[in-house]
């Protein structure tokens, strides 16, 4: 009988990241993505400011970091992709099947994604022909909605996009996904940073700030410790073989504590950043946020066409944009190639080719739902909506649930400790261990199921 305490694969024969900074900097930008330009200053100034930030990160250490932990264990553990990781470590059982729930989940996620990642194409040439300095705000909402329903333009945005992913993870985990993000990701810090700074020096800038970090305690409702739920689980990718993927092809002498936690903090630091970036514009404007897309291509055009060398600022704005949107669609692809390289026995290139192929015709779909196949309907969805849905919904819901019971009931205690400790290399006091245990077994599975019902209701 098989040990499941050792891995079944080989990881002299996978690629792997070359240094802890690379592994970091490439986690960062998985978590780091489109929702943290949007999503979270939005939610932060309806649930209360400051009091929804605390709560926040009170999820995102408590139950977030431990379940990344579980998806970092699970990858290193193995060597081995989403699927045959569980199956390495569980041989003879079903759990495989959630590996290719997985799979399934970053297939949907990705193919609606480089539409919008299109989208960040489409705007990062318009602000390089200074279009936003031009036209009133009615004109861009029109821009966008044509444009975004249209066939041609957005077709070849997406595949553009698709094709940069592509490129980009065609050059393996240490060559093409290190080297990127290594570069790339503080490039992205640092525009984001001086955007904030811009942002907070508007005359009104005052009450953005006071939007986004007030506490207001009379906001905060049951419905605002679902949604700090929901986005600490969503904003760290967890549930969807990212971290399970990424963490194969870490180093047996690695951290995993530290990078994780360095992961989460990363992403906090960023949507906060986001939200300095974002919403004292907003609001020195008098423009009232608002939710989704609209925000970033039509609201924040608008103003920067109103701005002192805003033209300039916009394209450093959607430049940020394109690379937090490329830093996730990396390690979104990634999970699928892995997967085909490792089922079907085939090389990185052509499996990338076949990836690239599929999701390019699925994401063709998805766009053109949003136009002329926007009378297809599934289950009252488009298939842009549908794959958004079915993704964030059910299958990264799933994917974590099954994550925590495999990570706190079947491996347990030992191999959590192995890991954690590098073999006991690392001093980690007994009680971490002994919490983490019991937020994986009790407090995860309870938490996982209330986003889920809070999801779909």
């Amino acid at each position: 009988m098989k040990d499941a305490s050792k891995p079944q694969h080989h990881p002299g024969t996978r690629d792997s990241f070359g240094s802890s900074f690379g592994v970091l900097v490439a986690l960062a930008g998985s978590a780091v993505g489109l929702g943290n330009l949007w999503r979270f200053p939005y939610l932060v100034g309806q649930n209360g400011g400051a009091a929804f930030i605390l709560i926040y990160l009170i999820f995102v250490f408590l139950l977030g970091l431990p379940i990344l932990l579980s998806e970092f264990i699970i990858g290193r553990r193995s060597q081995a992709s989403a699927r045959a990781a569980f199956k390495a470590l569980a041989p003879g059982g079903h759990w495989g099947i959630a590996g290719v729930l997985a799979v399934l989940c970053c297939t949907l996620i990705i193919s609606f994604y480089s539409v919008v990642g299109g989208w960040g194409c489409e705007y990062l040439f318009k602000s390089l022909c200074f279009d936003f300095t031009r036209g009133d705000g009615s004109d861009l909402e029109n821009l966008f909605s044509s444009f975004s329903t249209s066939v041609w333009p957005p077709l070849i945005c997406h595949t553009v996009f698709l094709a940069a992913t592509a490129g980009i993870v065609i050059s393996g985990v240490k060559n093409g996904i290190e080297k990127f993000s290594k570069v790339m990701m503080p490039v992205l810090f640092i525009i984001m940073v001086g955007i904030a700074i811009r942002s907070l020096t508007l005359e009104g800038a005052g009450a953005g700030i006071t939007y986004l970090f007030h506490p207001d305690w009379s906001k905060v409702t049951a419905n605002t410790f679902l949604a700090a739920l929901g986005q600490a689980f969503f904003s760290l990718s967890l549930g969807s073989g990212m971290v399970i993927t990424y963490g194969s092809y870490v180093k047996k002498d690695a951290n995993i504590l530290s990078l994780g936690a360095q992961t989460a903090a990363a992403d906090t630091i960023f949507a906060l950043i986001a939200g300095c970036a974002i919403m004292p514009a907003v609001f020195a404007f008098g423009i009232s946020p608002s939710e989704g897309p609209g925000l970033v291509f039509i609201t924040l055009p608008h103003i920067f066409g109103q701005l002192p060398l805003g033209g300039v600022i916009a394209i450093f704005f959607f430049l940020a944009l394109l690379l937090a949107a490329l830093t996730s669609s990396i390690s979104v692809m990634e999970v699928i190639i892995a997967f085909v390289m490792e089922e079907f026995q085939m090389k990185r290139r052509p499996a990338t080719i076949l990836v690239f192929l599929v999701i390019w015709v699925l994401g063709c779909l998805c766009s053109l739902s949003l136009g002329v196949l926007g009378d297809w309907k599934v289950f009252g969805k488009n298939i842009f909506d549908l794959f958004d849905y079915v993704s964030a919904n059910v299958l990264m819901l799933i994917g974590g649930l099954v994550v925590v019971v495999f990570v706190g009931w079947k491996l347990g205690r030992k191999e959590m400790h192995d890991e954690l400790t590098n073999s006991g290399k690392l001093r980690i006091p007994n009680w971490v261990i002994d919490i983490m245990l019991v937020l994986l077994r009790f407090v995860a599975p309870a938490a996982i199921l209330a986003i889920a019902v809070f999801q779909w209701i």
